[in-house]
C-alpha cells in the first residue's frame, strides 16, 4: 500500500529540516572531543581503520575527494604518526597508507568521546523518542550510502 504525499510534510521542508538537524548534531558531535585532528583526516583514519591498507588515489575516491587534498591529509597524519607507509603487494610503483597504533588510539578516545556525549544526551529522552530515533537509522543509513548524480 502506497502512502500519499498528501499526509507528509512536502519534501522541500523535510530536506532543508533534516540537513539543518543533520549538521547541527554533526558540529556538535565534532566539538564534543579534544585533539587536534579535523573531520577529513578522522574520516581518512576510520576509513583505513575499517578497510585497511590503501593507495592515496583510493582514498581519494572513497572519500570523494581530489588526489592533491588527499596526499595533504596524509601528509598531516603521517607527520603525527597516525599514519605509516607500506610497499603495495603487488605493485611496486605503489605505496599503501595504512593507519598506525597512535592513529587507532586517536580514533578510539575520539570515538569514545562522541559515544559518551551521545549517550547522556540519549539517556534525557523518553523511550518513545529513542525508538524513534533508532527507527530512523535505517533511512538515515541509506540516504549516507547513496551515490552522487
Amino acid at each position: 500500500m502506497t502512502r500519499s504525499r498528501q499526509s507528509t510534510p512536502p519534501l522541500e521542508s523535510v530536506v532543508s529540516d533534516l540537513t539543518l538537524a543533520v549538521g547541527q548534531l554533526l558540529r556538535r558531535l565534532r566539538s564534543t572531543h579534544s585533539g587536534d585532528l579535523n573531520l577529513s583526516q578522522s574520516s581518512v583514519l576510520a576509513r583505513l581503520e575499517r578497510d585497511g591498507p590503501m593507495t592515496t588515489a583510493d582514498l581519494a575516491r572513497a572519500e570523494s575527494m581530489k588526489p592533491q587534498s588527499m596526499k595533504t591529509i596524509l601528509a598531516s597524519l603521517e607527520e603525527e604518526a597516525c599514519v605509516e607507509r607500506e610497499p603495495h603487494p603487488t605493485d611496486g610503483r605503489q605505496i599503501l597508507f595504512a593507519i598506525t597504533r597512535k592513529g587507532l588510539d586517536e580514533r578510539k578516545r575520539r570515538t569514545a568521546a562522541k559515544r559518551d556525549w551521545l549517550l547522556t544526551k540519549l539517556e534525557e529522552f523518553d523511550a518513545h523518542d529513542v525508538a524513534t530515533l533508532a527507527a530512523a537509522i535505517p533511512l538515515i543509513r541509506r540516504l549516507g550510502d547513496s551515490t552522487l548524480p
